[in-house]
């Protein structure tokens, strides 16, 4: 009999301390590339307690709180950190940090911490192994100017220009080429016109009329 109840007395403390103890579990690694970052803490509580607050803390020795949400079965609060933009959300057995507008600089590890704030006693879960969240850098794209004027449009004005262009030198080579044959054929004329030699004396007829011979005129003589 009385060795029973030492037995129950010896596992009542142990019962006490499983009932107040908080497990958190984390992811280890997150990858940042839009400045955007989602860190869910699942925990596991099995005391009485019905006040909570839970904190994300940046750095090896959580020297940074960023910030933290508090709940009761009433009211839920929140607030941040100056330098970080960020928000806690409770979901059951679960408290989600949203992040945005992260740099580059903020890659560290991150830690979160439950604490069973009331009733009595206070409980707050072991240091995890947190979660590296790396933040990669943006890179700076740089804007080419961009023209008043839309692309369509000054190809199509260019595609009018050249084929004006073409029809105006195809035009020009085609008149070209029939003054050239004019000019040959011009050319070819000659001046028939007979024209008298030196030594003959014009007789009063025209430059052009041929020199007659009178000697077909003479009467015929036996």
């Amino acid at each position: 009999m009385l060795l029973g109840i030492l037995v129950v007395l010896c596992f009542i403390p142990a019962a006490d301390v499983t009932e107040n103890k908080i497990l958190v579990a984390q992811r280890p690694l997150l990858i940042v590339a839009n400045k955007t970052a989602t860190l869910v803490c699942n925990y596991t509580y099995n005391g009485t307690g019905k006040e909570f607050r839970a904190s994300l803390h940046k750095g090896s020795d959580s020297a940074v709180e960023v910030c933290f949400i508090s709940w009761n079965t009433t009211k839920i609060s929140s607030n941040s950190n100056k330098e970080f933009n960020c928000q806690g959300i409770h979901d059951k057995d679960k408290v989600i940090f949203n992040l945005w507008n992260m740099s580059a600089s903020q890659t560290d590890i991150y830690f979160c911490k439950i604490e069973a704030m009331y009733p009595p006693p206070y409980v707050y879960n072991e240091k995890s192994n947190g979660t590296v969240i790396h933040v990669k850098e943006t890179p700076i794209e740089t804007e080419e100017p961009q023209s008043a004027i839309p692309l369509w449009i000054m190809v199509a004005v260019t595609g009018v220009l050249a084929f004006y262009s073409m029809l105006i030198t195809a035009v020009f080579i085609n008149y070209w080429q029939k003054s050239k044959k004019n000019m040959y054929h011009q050319s070819d004329y000659m001046n028939m016109t007979p024209r008298h030699p030196p030594y003959q004396k014009n007789k009063g007829y025209p430059s052009y009329a041929p020199t007659r011979d009178y000697t077909a005129y003479r009467s015929w003589q036996p």
